[in-house]
């Protein structure tokens, strides 16, 4: 085998693998929104997910009413570097959708995993201080 040959099979080998590590390296999604003292929303969900797409729609009927009191975040756990999410590990957030709603001090008011109905999600978004 010459010279030539050996390169070619390496570059065929390791390309893929170069290519796929620096596309996906250090993709970082812990970034949320300043809340500035207002209670806050953080939502994390998976574009796979029917339950996502269902709290989806209740969130957008409701978040209007409320319009810039309340900071609403939401954090998309697709890819496996989103695993290794400081929020997810944080929050400890094992299954989606997950809802958590932290008061204006920072301090977690709710926790809420699973699809409620909106009238629920009014009554604990009304409850955050």
């Amino acid at each position: 085998m010459n010279k030539k040959s050996l390169i070619t099979i390496l570059a065929i080998l390791f390309l893929p693998l170069l290519a796929f590590f620096g596309l996906t390296f250090n993709r970082d999604t812990s970034v949320i929104a300043e809340a500035g003292g207002k209670p806050q929303i953080i939502k994390f969900s998976s574009t796979m997910c029917l339950e996502c797409k269902e709290v989806e729609k209740v969130f957008k009927e409701i978040m209007p009413k409320y319009g810039d009191k309340i900071v609403y975040t939401e954090i998309i756990v697709d890819s496996r570097n989103d695993m290794k999410n400081a929020l997810i590990k944080k929050y400890n957030v094992t299954l989606v959708p997950t809802v958590i709603m932290l008061n204006s001090d920072g301090t977690q008011a709710r926790r809420i995993e699973g699809a409620i109905p909106a009238e629920e999600m009014d009554e604990c978004v009304k409850g955050l201080k």
